[in-house]
């Protein structure tokens, strides 16, 4: 394809990066969907569904296993990674130590 850029307006070349960007998206749309279908025929190969080969790679960004939990509500947890919950600094702060506050 040769296009004569030169000679097109503004608004002309305004429009053609419009309908470059969806042809874009449109190109990406499609390999994702074969992609997609690619990848659940391996796992089908496998006996498997797709959804069950992405669930067993387990959480993404996974910053391991809890190794504090908050004694008043049990289901906030902290691996003791990071910046501390507030619950944490709380409980520090009333006289608990990180060891009382141990799963």
């Amino acid at each position: 394809m040769d296009f004569a850029l030169d000679s097109l307006s503004k608004e002309e070349l305004q429009q053609l990066k419009t309908d470059v960007e969806k042809a874009l998206k449109s190109v990406d749309a499609r390999r994702k969907a074969e992609a997609k279908r690619a990848a659940e025929q391996a796992a089908k190969e496998f006996g498997y569904s797709l959804d069950e080969i992405v669930d067993a790679g387990g959480t993404k960004g996974s910053k391991g296993a809890p190794k504090y939990a908050n004694p008043t509500d049990p289901a906030q947890t902290w691996t003791g990674r990071g910046r501390k919950p507030n619950w944490v600094i709380n409980a520090l702060d009333s006289g608990k130590s990180l060891d009382d506050l141990k799963i």
